[in-house]
């Protein structure tokens, strides 16, 4: 799960007491931000292992403080009170906490068993990575589908919305592309995990961009 990760942050946004679409979107992958970050200091841990699922060659071997059911809430809890501090805005603090939380449970569908309620044993994951014909069109429903209803509940206060959002649909598109169809990795490198720091970033930045050029309609 990539993009997809962004769809609760877009059905979120829509919320009136929402934070912007930005800020949901870097919670909506907090927990790989949380999990590259620490995987550069060697304290959680991955490897590439062709073959291991059909379409994801990432074996997850060691990423119990991000990735368990645990950790996972205590980033969420964390986030909803950075929010709460910033804003006071105590239902945007849960909004954006469980937009944190859904990560978990969106890897759930697609991973190998690499995930845990607590860091150890039992590992989970309904592996719908090996399952292309199955993952790729409901990765791609979720996230445009996301996106279309955040459009229909939205509208524009901007020149630039328009042009902001198709930009946010083809990063969307292209940075799925990618990791569906580019060559598998070789190893586990930092540059690799950099790389997906900053795709995850280049998209908060385009979402904070369609956030701002829009606003809920009045119902």
């Amino acid at each position: 799960m990539f993009i997809g990760h962004f769809a609760p942050a877009m059905v979120a946004a829509t919320h009136p007491k929402a934070p912007g679409l930005g800020t949901l979107f870097v919670a909506g992958q907090l927990l790989d931000f949380g999990f590259f970050g620490l995987a550069l200091a060697g304290i959680e841990k991955f490897r590439i292992t062709p073959g291991i699922t059909e379409m994801v060659p990432l074996d997850l071997y060691d990423m119990p403080y991000t990735h368990s059911l645990l950790g996972s809430a205590i980033w969420a809890a964390g986030f909803a009170l950075l929010i709460w501090l910033f804003t006071r805005n105590r239902t945007g603090a849960l909004i954006g906490g469980a937009v944190v939380l859904s990560h978990w449970f969106l890897d759930l569908l697609v991973h190998a068993p690499d995930l845990t309620l607590a860091g150890s044993p039992p590992k989970m994951g309904f592996a719908l990575w090996n399952y292309p014909l199955i993952e790729m069109p409901l990765e791609l429903a979720i996230t445009f589908g996301a996106l279309a209803f955040f459009v229909i509940r939205t509208r524009p206060i901007a020149p630039s919305s328009k042009f902001v959002l198709v930009l946010l649909a083809i990063l969307l598109a292209a940075f799925q592309a990618v990791n569906w169809f580019a060559p598998e990795p070789e190893a586990a490198t930092p540059a690799m995990m950099i790389t997906a720091l900053i795709a995850f970033t280049v998209a908060s930045a385009a979402a904070f961009l369609v956030g701002k050029t829009r606003m809920l309609k009045q119902v």
